[in-house]
């Protein structure tokens, strides 16, 4: 029943804000013409499309801010006006009271904020769908930023996911292609990323685990945590200072060269899943500035680290072999991976996979991204995955999210970008230290610290060995012989009795003869 109203707010809050009219003014049919009137019922909106389907997001909770977020970048896709509501969704969702954050804060560390911060900030300077910031000032001078989880969160989120994973399961039930899709398998994936998200010690550490990674590429800066003062509803953090991307004109007025970040992008996007296996995963520009420092001119700095992607090395080296065959326009390639790897089943006719993944992506190659969308492209390979049963990969949910919000971010700072040209170099150097001479050199240097160990030992190892398998020769020959002696025993033993048994006969047959019983 729980579950039964939650949709009901859901289809209420539709109704409320005119979702339903904006969904079905595109359609010229009669029939839908007086559908729109009829669940209208006369009601008219002053505010405009794009405000009314924030704000409804907004109502309804963290998922829908979320999904609102991923559509928030693509401009391709949806209308300028919707685009700037949603937008909004980034860093402006409502923030709740100030005094409710700061007895969050003084529970979750068990005292008074003034003996935590010189200064607090009441006003948040960004508030999202899980979490808001507070500025504050550590009693060392150390300028920090607060980040504090919103109240109720968990319960709002299971109520949404619960309700998630009943539609999931009607669709494996009642629709054989959406089985092929593994609904229930995305939805729990979604569902392990929510509650990750929840805990904001993970994303500390994974905030840590980042920064360590990104160390030494001079691409991208991520704050260091203050993990005295971190808990699973407040964590503390290293100030960060810049301009958010989507600000580009002062971003242009500054000196900062768009194209070249545009390609930096891209190259952090790609060193975090192939190298690293470890990528951000919530890339909306509310989550990226630029730093302006005159040390990390021109730099990336990353934000909001709750929702992480993992590949493993499997996947990594599949995905890479795809990303490359891509380039070279190698389809047959393609076709064979999907097979090896088990994505579409192992009777699939490798020339007819071949030919339709052609045909999807051969329009796309040497033209700027302005001229791509990658959303148009997932939606024509989905079609063709429908015709050859590809399974869709729970793991890889997160990267394809990603990957189009990469594409959205992209569009904005370069539309002249050639995302294939700008990603090959670096796919096929990452091939090449994975299975070339450099992997096997690497694989050398990695292992070195264990030979160093084992080397000095070799001989006394060789020598136990050796030892032991003489011993084991001497072992076995003792025990043959010990085997033959018992056998030569028991042959003895035999031959003994007969012996008697044929002496003592003899003497008994001779007492016989001569005493006259045998006459």
């Amino acid at each position: 029943m729980r579950y039964l109203a939650r949709l009901l707010v859901i289809v209420w809050t539709f109704a409320r804000f005119g979702l339903h009219d904006l969904a079905l003014s595109g359609f010229r049919q009669r029939r839908v013409r007086l559908l729109r009137r009829l669940v209208a019922g006369g009601r008219t909106w002053q505010q405009p499309r794009g405000e009314r389907l924030r704000l409804a997001l907004e109502h309804l909770g963290p998922i829908f801010v979320k999904f609102g977020q991923v559509l928030s970048t693509r401009r391709d896709l949806l209308p300028g006006d919707i685009i700037e509501q949603l937008s909004l969704l980034q860093d402006r969702v409502p923030p709740f009271p100030a005094a409710q954050s700061r007895a969050l804060v003084e529970r979750a560390f068990g005292r008074p904020i003034e003996q935590l911060f010189a200064s607090f900030e009441a006003e948040p300077v960004a508030s999202a769908s899980i979490a808001q910031v507070h500025f504050a000032t550590l009693p060392d001078g150390r300028e920090v930023a607060v980040k504090v989880l919103r109240p109720g969160m968990l319960d709002v989120i299971d109520d949404d996911l619960a309700l998630l994973r009943t539609l999931a399961g009607w669709v494996e039930r009642f629709s054989a292609d959406g089985r092929r899709l593994k609904p229930r398998e995305v939805v729990a994936e979604f569902d392990k990323y929510l509650h990750d998200e929840l805990d904001l010690v993970r994303e500390a550490a994974n905030a840590a685990q980042l920064r360590r990674n990104m160390d030494g590429l001079n691409l991208v800066l991520v704050p260091e945590m203050h993990w005295d003062l971190c808990s699973s509803e407040v964590i503390v953090m290293e100030r960060m200072s810049g301009v958010p991307i989507s600000q580009l004109q002062r971003l242009r007025d500054a000196g900062v060269d768009i194209k070249k970040l545009a390609r930096d992008g891209v190259t952090i996007f790609f060193t975090q899943v192939f190298r690293d296996g470890f990528f951000h995963a919530d890339m909306h520009p509310g989550n990226i500035q630029v730093s302006l420092a005159p040390a990390t001119f021109g730099r990336y700095v990353a934000l909001d680290f709750g929702i992480i992607g993992t590949l493993t090395e499997t996947d990594k080296e599949y995905l890479a072999q795809n990303f490359i065959a891509f380039f070279r326009r190698d389809y047959k390639r393609v076709a064979e991976l999907h097979i090896e790897s088990g994505w579409v089943p192992a009777e699939t006719r490798v020339d007819e996979l071949e030919g339709a993944v052609r045909t999807v992506c051969e329009p796309h190659f040497d033209r700027p991204l302005k001229d791509i969308s990658l959303g148009q492209v997932l939606m024509r390979l989905f079609q063709i995955s429908r015709r050859f049963n590809v399974e869709v990969q729970p793991q890889l949910v997160l990267l394809q999210k990603t990957l189009l919000n990469i594409e959205g971010l992209g569009r904005q700072l370069d539309p002249e970008l050639d995302l294939w040209a700008t990603a090959k170099p670096f796919l096929e150097r990452w091939m090449d230290e994975q299975v070339g001479w450099r992997a096997f050199v690497g694989q050398i240097k990695k292992e070195a610290p264990r030979f160093a160990q084992i080397f000095p030992e070799l001989p006394r190892l060789l020598h136990d060995s050796l030892r032991r398998r003489a011993e084991g020769h001497e072992r076995e020959l003792l025990l043959a012989l010990l085997n033959e002696q018992r056998s030569t025993n028991r042959l003895l033993r035999v031959l003994l009795f007969v012996g008697l048994g044929f002496t003592v006969g003899l003497v008994l047959a001779q007492i016989l003869v001569r005493g006259g019983w045998l006459n």
